[in-house]
């Protein structure tokens, strides 16, 4: 009877009641029913009634089941005491109407993640739809570009189809097909993922919001991975001279690093995207050939438990402008003893050095005429822009995230952001508190700005 009491610690595991159980019971048959009566009472009732009600493990997900809907809707209102004669803060981009409440965003998210971890092919997609007044920026040309001439539109954010390939590299690699987030940044256009309701220089005027193309991403190791892809360009899409303001294609790559430094608190992701940016119908031929440089560096440090440090620099070369910006960004977030409260802060310097790329754009459609190469009047972009100008900005802020009731129903989560921002002029330039009217109509006349104010995001 040994190979049956092994074959049953097989089967069991090494539970010493069970195991016990098996003897007595390998017992009892060659003994009768009144020794397997015997054996239950002592080995116990339920021990025995332990061989009778394992369960099976739950069946795994399926493909179906692990997609997710969600929404978030994010509003709130950049005060700014000077009341700036044009109603702009300066340097804004997406909390640009001062002392104007603004519905920012309302974000339906409708994806199935995939996993990177195993060895196995996993399919998966993202398709992010926004309305509010960001979509005036955070869009795709070609993509109901005027569809609605309000302050608050309609836009496509994400959209594409995203697998995982165990091929060449230990780790497989990751695919992205579709229109997809830009590389470059800390900064994303989803609210809740921010630490800020405001947006830093580097983010509004330097770093590519959106990619058209196709993305791989090589798990070398678990320490590095490689980025490489190839798009349309900033926030384009497909179709020359309508989803694309030109008819060449740019390239995106990097490198990242993981789980550097001491217990892998160390992250470091450096990315380039290469490609001709400016518009064909204001540039003519040189649009398609001349080519901007996007490089950029981020890193972050989780110094302790508390303590988060990020730091981005990025630096921007036009070609065909013959202009370049560049900065850098430093970042700073601690969690306090309550988990509802968290403290942030921000100080970033931001060179303009030909004044090409921090902008205004009062009209419902500027900024995309700009992207399209649309003049306003003979040899103009619109916009409003200023001399060159090296930028401080300085801002403060508070993450509050209140226990959400149980007897709430759909809401998943509250975010209030209050902040205060300054802005200055390290060059002796006056860029805050545009003039709209006037002899002097679009020329700032102050060195200096302050806003504050917050938001609040809430999360289905």
């Amino acid at each position: 009877m040994r190979g049956y009491d092994r074959t049953l610690w097989c089967k069991l595991g090494k539970d010493k009641s069970r195991v016990r159980t098996s003897r007595l019971f390998s017992g009892a048959l060659a003994h009768g029913i009144p020794a397997l009566l015997a054996a239950m009472l002592a080995g116990g009732g339920a021990a025995a009634a332990d061989l009778t009600t394992t369960k099976e493990p739950p069946p795994p997900p399926t493909w179906w089941s692990t997609i997710t809907v969600n929404g978030e809707i994010e509003a709130g209102i950049m005060g700014n005491p000077d009341s700036p004669p044009s109603g702009l803060n300066w340097g804004h981009l997406f909390t640009d109407r001062a002392n104007e409440p603004l519905f920012n965003q309302g974000l339906l998210t409708i994806q199935r993640p995939i996993d990177s971890s195993k060895a196995q092919y996993d399919v998966g997609f993202v398709l992010q739809v926004m309305y509010g007044s960001d979509a005036r920026s955070a869009r795709f040309l070609g993509e109901c570009d005027y569809c609605i001439n309000s302050l608050y539109q309609v836009a496509l954010e994400q959209a594409f189809i995203q697998a995982h390939t165990p091929w060449v590299f230990p780790g497989g690699i990751d695919w992205k097909v579709g229109s997809w987030p830009g590389l470059e940044g800390i900064e994303t256009i989803e609210a809740d993922t921010n630490l800020f309701y405001s947006h830093s220089y580097l983010s509004n005027y330097s770093e590519p919001f959106f990619e058209t193309g196709v993305l791989a991403i090589s798990h070398i190791n678990p320490t590095l991975d490689i980025y490489t892809g190839i798009s349309s360009g900033e926030s384009t899409t497909l179709v020359p001279y309508i989803g694309d303001n030109n008819n060449a294609p740019a390239f995106d790559g990097g490198i990242g690093l993981n789980n550097l430094g001491p217990k892998g608190s160390v992250t470091v992701l450096a990315t380039t995207h290469i490609g001709p940016e400016d518009p064909y119908p204001f540039y003519g031929p040189p649009a398609n050939s001349k080519l901007r440089y996007v490089n950029d560096l981020t890193v972050t440090w989780k110094a302790t438990d508390k303590l988060t440090l990020q730091l981005d620099g990025n630096y921007l070369y036009d070609s065909l402008l013959r202009a370049d910006a560049y900065g850098a960004a430093g970042y700073a977030s601690y969690q306090t003893p309550w988990d509802w409260l968290k403290i942030n802060g921000r100080a970033e310097v931001y060179r303009d050095d030909q004044g090409a790329f921090v902008a205004a754009f009062p009209g419902y459609f500027d900024y995309v005429n700009l992207l399209h190469g649309y003049t306003v009047a003979p040899g103009i972009l619109p916009g409003i822009v200023q001399a060159p100008t090296t930028y401080l900005e300085l801002t403060a802020g508070l993450n509050i995230t209140p226990t959400i009731p149980a007897s709430i129903p759909y809401l998943k989560g509250v975010i209030f952001r209050p902040e205060v921002r300054y802005d200055t002029s390290l060059n002796g330039t006056t860029p805050f508190d545009l003039v709209q009217t006037g002899p002097a109509s679009g020329f700032g006349t102050k060195s200096s700005q302050v806003t504050i104010g917050g938001d609040i995001v809430l999360k289905f």
